[in-house]
């Protein structure tokens, strides 16, 4: 790892981070770095197309969505959205902006949700204008989308997230267990 690298392991996102804090500043915080995030918006929105067809509901249906600003020693390094089933999720901490102490994943679980696999795709594309404009992009710069998709036990989704980064400085870390 070079020096100040930040590698992303996904597997660290699927469980609560040691000693509570949040993965992303701890993640950060492991090689001298500070790992901030801002919540922009929070609450109960139609379910785009793809999230729709992630979360089992309806296209449009509601699902209440969290979308976040990460940052890496201050400037923008991620977009990041979280989706829920609304039957999951209206009512908690997880429709509201303010931060989650423990994070999403402790919340999920003394709600009764605890998320056992993941599916993740990884996709090269050029970003939008908004998405160019909220992570300070150059013009020609692409970005990686990263959409995640959690299940509990039972198969069943409980959580969607959907991010956006630029890859320069990016490193995913995939760790595979067979049998």
């Amino acid at each position: 790892m070079g020096e100040g690298e930040v590698i992303s392991a996904s597997t660290h996102y699927l469980t609560t981070a040691e000693g509570g804090g949040d993965v992303w500043s701890a993640e950060a915080a492991s090689v001298g770095r500070r790992g901030t995030q801002k919540i922009v918006s929070a609450g109960e929105v139609p379910a785009p197309e793809r999230v729709a067809g992630l979360l089992t509901v309806e296209p449009g249906g509601q699902v209440v969505a969290r979308r976040r600003i990460m940052y890496l020693d201050g400037e923008p390094c991620e977009l990041t959205d979280t989706y829920y089933p609304v039957e999951i999720a209206r009512g908690t901490g997880l429709a509201g902006t303010a931060k989650i102490r423990g994070g999403a994943v402790r919340l999920l679980a003394e709600l009764g949700h605890v998320g056992v696999r993941a599916q993740e795709d990884v996709a090269a594309r050029m970003p939008s204008g908004s998405e160019r404009a909220e992570l300070a992009l150059k013009a020609d710069e692409p970005v990686l989308e990263l959409t995640r998709l959690t299940l509990d036990a039972h198969d069943r989704p409980i959580q969607a997230d959907v991010m956006v980064m630029p890859p320069r400085g990016q490193k995913l870390r995939y760790e595979i267990r067979i049998g």
